[in-house]
Formats: structure tokens, sequence, C-alpha cells
């Protein structure tokens, strides 16, 4: 996997009573948020949006550019089932842990999807998603 940036030079100085800024952007399409792509809003669910896509694509091994049409990765995982869409290699062979590890995937797909929410009030913020995978951290050692 490369490491994409959503837009280099996109942090942005705030003062302690704003939480969000306009700005321009160079669109690295299908990382970045849609109210950042469309508005220039910036604000740190933009961040929370591009976590959830690298999320997606570090699990699926597929680029947000790898569609067409309307149809993105975002979209594509939300519409199949978790076998579908998971990269064989993330998930051991045949064993009794299979079902423990498809639901770990399953709660991860969840969270990244989560972040990805298309409205910025809809996203949640890092911290809860650091919280969320601990959790999932913690079941998946359970297993």
């Amino acid at each position: 996997m490369v490491a994409h940036l959503s837009d280099f030079g996109i942090s942005k100085f705030l003062g302690e009573d704003e939480c969000d800024l306009y700005t321009t952007t160079l669109e690295t399409l299908g990382y970045i948020a849609l109210e950042y792509g469309l508005d220039g809003l910036v604000s740190t669910k933009c961040d929370v949006c591009s976590y959830g896509i690298m999320l997606l694509e570090t699990f699926t091994r597929r680029k947000p550019n790898d569609f067409e049409g309307d149809l993105s990765l975002k979209q594509w995982v939300s519409h199949s089932l978790p076998m579908d869409v998971l990269d064989a290699n993330l998930i051991t062979p045949m064993n009794n842990r299979l079902q423990n590890e498809l639901d770990v995937v399953a709660s991860i797909m969840k969270v990244a999807l989560d972040c990805c929410a298309e409205f910025s009030a809809g996203r949640t913020n890092m911290k809860d998603v650091v919280r969320m995978l601990q959790k999932i951290i913690i079941q998946l050692l359970a297993c």
C-alpha cells in the first residue's frame, strides 16, 4: 500500500473558539471529506473521514478511485458482506477462530464507515474511534 495525503498543506491553525475554517483544495479525490472538496470547509471531521477511507482501503485492498460511475469504496463496502470485500490474506485458514475474526473485521469496517459519514455532524470524533478500536483489539485478543 502506498501512503496518500488528502491534500498537501491542509493543516491550518484554528483559534480556540474556532472549530472550522474555509480554504481551497487540491482535491486528492477519494480521500477527502465531501464538505472539504465541495465547499473548502476544513475541520477535524475531515481527518476522521480520511482515516475511515484509509481503514477501508487497508482491509479491502481497494483504492477509492478503483470504482466507476456513482459507486464509491464506501458504498461498495456498506452494500457488501464482510467476506465479499475483505482481503483474504487477513483471515487465517478455516478454523474455530474464523467467525470471531470475521466479527472483528466487520466491527472495524463499521468503525470505518462511521468515520466516513456523508455529513460531518454524523461522523464520530477520533477519541471515540480510538476507544472503539481498542475494544475491538480486546475482542480479538479474547478469541
